[in-house]
């Protein structure tokens, strides 16, 4: 057991940045797979190592590490993408499909969480065990909102721009309802955090993908930067602030 929670303060700046995040998850994986023209495979197979590199020093700090963290969420986010990828494209498994299957592997995990622990909050990851479903249910939160975002998008035809207002406006309303409405916290964060996907992609699909494709053009590589600029940027001002607090506690 550690002494201090392995995860972040739930604030603007933790949104901000997983959206962020998210959008990374679908350009890069895109960047990577086309662009850089690896393909599917190799992208998935380099890609999870890494992310397993990363979240192996997560696992075993002791203590919440910032710039560690948004790692680990950058690359799961990267990885949640291509597994979706892969079962759509490779294998041929439809968007309906992977995503009723990846809800349900997220309601295991929910289940499985609740019913060791009697908890589900970001509060308490001082456990390895929690913090083990902690990233089981991000893994499985960014495989979905790839699979449901795709098929809102795409499939159904709806468009970028339209499917991300429609998932920032659940977001929004599911805002209102935990501030004006007082419905549960714990429930409210992980609606939302499912929902942060499915708009991250949808955003990153709309900025990287052709003018002819519904999107704005600017290619996986320029929204890729931009964004993993300032992920960087946001996290180093975080670091910071952190330091520059703690500095003038002591003094």
């Amino acid at each position: 057991m550690t002494t201090s929670n392995k995860v972040p303060n739930v604030d603007v700046f933790f949104w901000i940045i997983k959206i962020l995040a998210t959008t990374v998850g679908e350009t890069a994986a895109d960047f990577l797979s086309q662009r850089l023209h690896l393909g599917l495979v190799v992208t998935s197979f380099v890609m999870s190592a890494i992310f397993l590199i990363a979240l192996f020093f997560q696992m075993k700090s002791d203590r919440y590490i910032r710039s560690l963290y948004w790692t680990v969420v950058v690359f799961i986010s990267v990885v949640g993408t291509l597994i979706s990828d892969d079962l759509v494209d490779n294998l041929g498994v439809s968007l309906t499909t992977t995503t009723v299957a990846f809800g349900s592997a997220l309601a295991v995990v929910f289940l499985i969480w609740w019913t060791s622990e009697r908890t589900l909050s970001v509060h308490t990851i001082v456990t390895t065990k929690r913090e083990a479903f902690y990233w089981a249910t991000i893994l499985s939160t960014f495989a979905l909102g790839t699979s449901a975002g795709d098929l809102f998008s795409e499939k159904l035809q709806l468009g970028y721009p339209l499917s991300a207002a429609m998932f920032a406006a659940a977001i929004a309303g599911i805002a209102i309802a935990h501030y004006l409405f007082k419905i549960d916290g714990i429930f409210s964060f992980w609606i939302a955090y499912i929902l942060t996907r499915p708009l991250g992609a949808s955003i990153g699909d709309l900025l990287s993908h052709p003018v002819k494709d519904g999107g704005l053009g600017l290619g996986t590589t320029l929204t890729s930067l931009a964004f993993l600029t300032t992920i960087v940027a946001l996290v180093a001002y975080l670091t910071f602030r952190g330091t520059s607090q703690r500095w003038a506690l002591d003094n």
